[in-house]
């Protein structure tokens, strides 16, 4: 690198650097890097989306010493851009509707794998008192799935005069809602978004079974807490009221 002197970037769990215009990140799951390198690298963008295109190392493969480097994008993120967020999901999602289902996600052992597969999976969730009630309210996704990004939310940047950049891919094979409702319950729990503005983000998702696809988001990220040990009565005071509205049908009908 020469004589340049990487900066810590915010978020990325305060692992990512950026030294000019590379940036640089643990990569995690082999395969899963290896295949999101590749699959992003020759990923046509859209008006209404892009990605930062993927560096390869000096021997031409997408890791080195358990980093990979990714272009850097100007832009920052909006957690309060809800829409916005979710248009440039949409677009995302279109872009990647065409791809098949890659076999490691049954295999990355991560919280936030491990939380997505129990909330989709047969097996009975752990128990905790609001993640009880939450299972109880499960009822049958009637729709597709395909890839999707299951993080959008503070993994978009916007810079004037460019299409939103989605970054930090998180995969997942889901009904496209999925990533979608993880979005609005993000919004809600962490960034103040009112929860009567669910119905309206739901029609502009145009996700079936909107109000199942919230509870079944909402399920994820009170596992993910719990898997990171990060889960305690603050915790439940964040995310039980969205809960309480969700399984009494303030926002919407258990069973659309």
């Amino acid at each position: 690198m020469g004589e340049r002197r990487p900066s810590l970037l915010p978020g990325g769990q305060g692992t990512t650097w950026r030294a000019d215009g590379i940036v640089l990140r643990p990569h995690g799951d082999v395969r899963e890097a290896r295949w999101r390198s590749a699959t992003l690298a020759r990923l046509a963008h859209t008006d209404g989306f892009r990605t930062p295109c993927p560096v390869p190392s000096t021997d031409g493969g997408w890791l080195a010493d358990g980093w990979e480097a990714w272009a850097w994008l100007p832009g920052a993120t909006d957690p309060t851009r809800v829409e916005d967020v979710l248009a440039a999901g949409a677009a995302f999602h279109r872009a990647v509707a065409h791809l098949p289902r890659p076999a490691f996600l049954d295999l990355v052992d991560d919280p936030w794998s491990r939380a997505d597969r129990l909330v989709w999976g047969p097996e009975p969730l752990p128990s905790e008192p609001l993640l009880d009630r939450l299972a109880a309210g499960f009822r049958p996704v009637r729709a597709p799935s395909q890839l999707v990004h299951r993080d959008l939310l503070g993994n978009v940047l916007f810079a004037p005069g460019e299409p939103p950049t989605v970054f930090d891919w998180a995969p997942t094979w889901r009904p496209v809602g999925f990533a979608a409702a993880v979005t609005a319950v993000d919004a809600v729990c962490w960034h103040g978004v009112p929860i009567g503005r669910l119905p309206a983000l739901g029609q502009l998702a145009t996700a079936p079974g909107w109000p199942q696809l919230l509870v079944r988001a909402l399920a994820f990220r009170v596992l993910v807490l719990q898997l990171l040990g990060a889960w305690g009565d603050d915790q439940a005071a964040r995310h039980r009221p969205l809960a309480e509205a969700l399984l009494s049908g303030a926002a919407g009908t258990l069973d659309a």
